[in-house]
């Protein structure tokens, strides 16, 4: 009997790899899955159990190695591509034949599938009974995760292939899995759709031991963010849609991929999403209490209570202990969806020296992101106050350190490291910047400067061996590192000197970057639309300047800076460019600039700006002049509109004579 069964399973799997499929339809699926349906849909516990199987199918968002995000844009820098697939990217390396790590088609289909099959078989579950809690729930998480391997499929390649609910049978002929694409408007339309329909039925809320599920405020956030790309000047008919997919159409039936006709309403449509969740109550910026050592305010910024003002807050800590673990994650208000990220711990590692400090080193921020910080008053380094002077000349050499928030800014640091935001000290590592390092036992090793200039302990001469762990601007990022992390002595292993480093979550969504879309979904309006929400409400919205101001400046004010002028405002130009920025310094390496640039139809002009940062070649104050980074990695960087949208593999290309590929690649 035993031999019987193995000849049958070598039969069945003969014949499915001979089946003339598609693999992003996933026809085949996993055959030893076949033996196990019946056992699946038996009862409540079994189909909960292979539901949440599926979830392994996504990735750690906070492993930003081989993902699109900082390190494919202007973001971030290194010159070891081997540990970022996205340098590969910007390379122009990856192609349709050569995806590595960005081949995510196939497998997100397999999720899809996945459902697909769940969903027609769920009915068969005697214990989970129709209209219950429990089966709402749990068709709301299944609907959630179709959703969001779409969602996933877009944010990649634009227009996907939509199958609804269908479960392609198997063993027929080729032209039965053929599949056109949809337009970009039908693949949002359809995405936002169901992540609406999956928040209807998710919980609000999990228990703290369910942390890193996603609740309904999860799906509202991923459909306005696709909402406010999809009502952006790349894909809403605006001179950028024109020019960059004017002459890409639908091979079936002559179809523009990307409208051409501009649309107002789908800026309102993203507003309206994000203040469905806004009018939930249920979310806020992450705040702490004011301190005896928190910063003084600049006399420009308003004293009021938060979120009226900055007045009880520690702006530093609100932002700082947010991202590095300090903040208890599972309380966090601002998460619309965060996850505990083995990835985004290893990741911090590369912000620490190579050599001495047992880091990779291989992390550099772009001076350009530098210099989008604001000064503490909240001017820009161009047009800086005698009170708060931005300036380039020379070493502080303060009477004392100045220590605010548990942070130590160090006497002997450059000038233009002086006066800045507080959201600078939490986000950057720059040359002279004071890292803790408090869980080492080796007391030699905590308190310590990093120096990036040639012969500093941070510097290219100190990397004798690997010549490719060391940073390439200057600037690092300390986002997400805690004062007790510590990674040792080189090559004694993670614990050694018992270094540790403290667990982090990283957010897929927050609340900060909601708020940023409504206000600039706002800014874009310039009559009053109404439009019937999903859940059946109906918001009027329009460019309304006392909406705008209220939740711009609650990013601002939890930054400890001054809220918008009556000037700012009145302006749409000025506004949209200072929701760039803002977002820009806000939402730093948590990957929305990739798509960011590419949406507003500014990745061409963002690209081809140099890679800046300190002069890494040089000791003393020539170390602070801002030169081009002298790097092959750097001056190889393309840029090509095709570049906007990742190639299909061209496998699948070949297998469904209706399935397009992006514009720019070769079939």
């Amino acid at each position: 009997m035993k031999n019987k069964l193995k000849h049958i399973i070598i039969c069945a799997s003969l014949a499915i790899m001979l089946l003339p499929s598609c693999n992003y339809l996933d026809v085949a699926d996993n055959f030893e899955e076949s033996f196990k349906w019946d056992s699946i849909f038996v009862s409540q516990r079994n189909l909960e159990r292979y539901v949440w199987t599926i979830p392994t199918l996504f990735p750690d968002e906070g492993w930003k190695f081989d993902k699109l995000g900082s390190f494919a844009c202007d973001e971030a820098f290194s010159i070891m591509i081997s540990d970022y697939t996205a340098l590969d990217y910007v390379q122009g390396n990856i192609t349709p034949t050569n995806l590595r790590s960005f081949n995510i088609w196939p497998e997100m289909y397999i999720v899809i599938r996945r459902v697909n099959t769940i969903l027609a078989n769920i009915d068969k579950v005697v214990d989970l009974e129709d209209g219950s809690r429990e089966k709402n729930e749990l068709l709301g998480y299944i609907y959630f995760m179709r959703a969001y391997a779409y969602y996933r499929l877009v944010m990649h390649y634009g227009p996907v292939v939509i199958l609804g609910d269908a479960v392609l049978e198997t063993n027929e002929e080729t032209a039965y899995y053929d599949r056109s694409r949809a337009t970009f408007d039908e693949s949002v339309d359809y995405v936002c759709g169901e992540l609406e329909r999956a928040a209807a039925l998710m919980p609000e809320t999990v228990p703290a031991s369910f942390f890193g599920r996603p609740v309904s405020a999860s799906a509202l956030g991923l459909s306005a963010r696709l909402r406010l790309i999809r009502a952006s000047p790349l894909w809403n008919g605006g001179s950028a849609a024109r020019r960059t997919y004017g002459t890409w159409f639908r091979s079936t039936d002559k179809k523009h991929y990307v409208s051409q006709q501009y649309d107002e309403k789908r800026w309102a449509e993203a507003a309206a999403v994000c203040k469905r969740i806004i009018d939930t109550n249920l979310y806020s910026l992450h705040v702490l209490q004011r301190r005896a050592d928190s910063p003084n305010l600049p006399d420009n910024v308003s004293k009021l209570n938060f979120p009226d003002g900055a007045g009880d807050i520690d702006v530093f800590r609100s932002f700082h202990d947010m991202f590095n673990g300090e903040s208890p994650v599972m309380r966090n208000p601002e998460f619309l969806w965060a996850q505990m990220s083995s990835g985004l711990l290893n990741y911090t590692r590369h912000a620490f020296p190579y050599e001495i400090f047992n880091g990779y080193a291989t992390v550099s921020v772009p001076q350009k992101m530098i210099d989008a910080f604001r000064m503490a008053d909240g001017r820009t380094i161009y047009n800086s106050s005698k009170e708060y002077p931005y300036e380039t000349d020379g070493i502080w050499n303060g009477m004392k350190d100045s220590i605010f928030s548990g942070y130590t800014l160090k006497t002997n640091v450059h000038k233009m490291f002086i006066n800045r935001e507080v959201r600078f000290y939490a986000s950057i590592g720059f040359s002279g910047a004071h890292w803790p390092m408090l869980s080492t036992s080796n007391n030699a090793r905590r308190n310590q400067q990093f120096w990036y200039n040639l012969s500093g302990n941070a510097g290219k001469n100190t990397v004798r061996n690997l010549p490719y762990n060391v940073n390439t601007t200057g600037y690092t990022l300390r986002k997400f590192v805690h004062p007790e992390d510590s990674w040792g002595l080189t090559g004694q292993g993670t614990e050694y000197e018992n270094s540790r480093r403290v667990a982090k979550a990283y957010p897929i969504i927050r609340y900060a970057e909601i708020l940023l879309a409504y206000v600039e979904a706002l800014n874009n309006l310039t009559t009053t639309h109404t439009i019937q929400g999903s859940d059946n409400k109906t918001y009027t919205l329009s460019r309304d300047m006392g909406e705008m101001a209220k939740y711009f400046d609650m990013v601002r004010y939890r930054a400890g800076l001054p809220g918008l002028t009556p000037e700012e405002l009145s302006s749409r130009e000025t506004m949209q460019k200072l929701i760039e920025t803002e977002r820009m310094v806000e939402l730093l390496h948590e990957n929305a600039r990739f798509w960011d640039v590419r949406r507003w139809g500014k990745y061409e002009t963002t690209e081809r700006e140099s890679i800046m940062g300190m002069d890494m070649d040089a000791d003393g104050l020539a170390f602070y002049n801002i030169v081009p980074v002298n790097q092959v990695v750097a001056r190889n960087r393309v840029v090509d509109k095709k570049l906007i949208l990742l190639p299909i593999n061209l496998n699948e290309v070949r297998k469904s004579p209706s399935l397009d590929q992006n514009p720019g690649y070769q079939y």
